[in-house]
């Protein structure tokens, strides 16, 4: 049956272990997570050496997996094969390979725990493999999560740990880090290092240890646009010319984009209140000053006019306009029409 990765953790740190796991889906953090624990908690130390493989798909068939899941284990109570990668098991989604796993699945030996790391995609539930392990194994079914759950898990990560994180560094790192769960996890980690007790992470600590200049990053361009403060955009752009490796214009792009997009949905919305507003924002509550005073120097036609140009950068970036244009000029080029808009009376002719 289908579990949560939390359900599973939870099992398993009360030693109450499945003989298979099949843990599958296009996020490969909680896979990971899982597989890591059992490797690392189902078996003493002295056990894992006779009664713990791990193995990689692409270097065997179901049949070897299988015959690794058969052993009984030597002096030890059970034996561990985790499987990573098993997506490229040669003939996974062969006829013969499903028929042998099936019947594994249908009787495991109670002695093993097989773990099956199955990343990047799923079985179909619908084919009889799937329906098998749906029925006779732990399956854990994971999904990418979209980019406005992040802070959230980032959140819930961190209170994971016992420790407590601000919203703005929440911002920081869901904006700079992404969607991948695992880097986000890892960077945190290495906070968490770096902390005195009791501390909390906040916008500080974030830009100290994650690579993030604390003058010089997307957040202070966006708030030097908004202060239509050309001087401070500027430098800004010349840094960024001078570190393009911790400064790729993509995802800073990216990042503006969003900025104005919900700078024009809040153009649209009825309540432009200060509450009205931190309740449109959600997570990102706590900007609504910020958001207010972009509305004022941004009105609609000009957001609207801002979100074109944006998107004319990204082909340039893209090289599907533009010419030549290095990253740097396009960046320039975009920070001046947003500085400088062109009086309409002259957009029109």
């Amino acid at each position: 049956m289908s579990h949560t990765p939390e359900g599973i953790l939870e099992q398993l740190k009360k030693r109450q272990f499945a003989p298979v796991y099949f843990l599958q889906g296009e996020e490969p953090f909680y896979i990971d997570q899982i597989a890591d624990f059992i490797e690392a908690n189902a078996l003493q130390e002295h056990e894992k050496g006779f009664n713990q493989v791990v193995i990689y798909g692409k270097d065997v068939d179901v049949a070897t997996v299988l015959l690794q899941a058969k052993r009984f284990p030597m002096m030890a109570e059970r034996q561990v094969v985790i499987v990573k990668e098993a997506q490229s098991i040669v003939d996974l989604e062969r006829e013969e390979g499903m028929k042998q796993l099936e019947a594994y699945l249908q009787n495991p030996l109670p002695s093993t725990i097989l773990v099956l790391c199955h990343k990047h995609k799923s079985l179909d539930g619908r084919k009889s493999l799937g329906k098998v392990v749906q029925k006779h194994a732990v399956l854990l079914t994971t999904k990418k999560l979209y980019d406005n759950q992040i802070p959230a898990w980032i959140t819930g990560y961190v209170k994971s740990k016992g420790l407590q994180i601000s919203p703005k560094a929440v911002l920081l790192l869901s904006e700079y880090i992404g969607a991948d769960l695992s880097r986000q996890a890892n960077e945190i980690d290495k906070l968490l290092i770096n902390l005195q007790p009791g501390q909390m992470i906040d916008e500080r600590v974030v830009q100290e240890n994650v690579g993030i200049s604390k003058e010089y990053n997307i957040f202070e361009l966006q708030s030097a646009l908004i202060a239509q403060d050309a001087l401070k955009a500027n430098r800004i752009v010349q840094y960024f010319e001078a570190n393009p490796k911790n400064n790729p214009l993509i995802p800073n792009l990216s990042l503006l984009f969003t900025f104005f997009t919900k700078l024009l949905t809040l153009h649209q919305s009825a309540d432009k209140s200060e509450a009205g507003i931190r309740k449109s924002l959600g997570n990102r509550g706590f900007l609504a000053k910020e958001y207010m005073q972009a509305l004022r120097v941004f009105p609609l036609v000009r957001v609207v006019a801002v979100i074109h140009h944006i998107r004319v950068a990204d082909l340039q970036v893209k090289g599907i306009s533009g010419g030549d244009m290095s990253e740097s000029e396009i960046l320039k080029e975009l920070v001046f029409k947003i500085l400088h808009p062109v009086p309409r009376t002259l957009a029109s002719h």
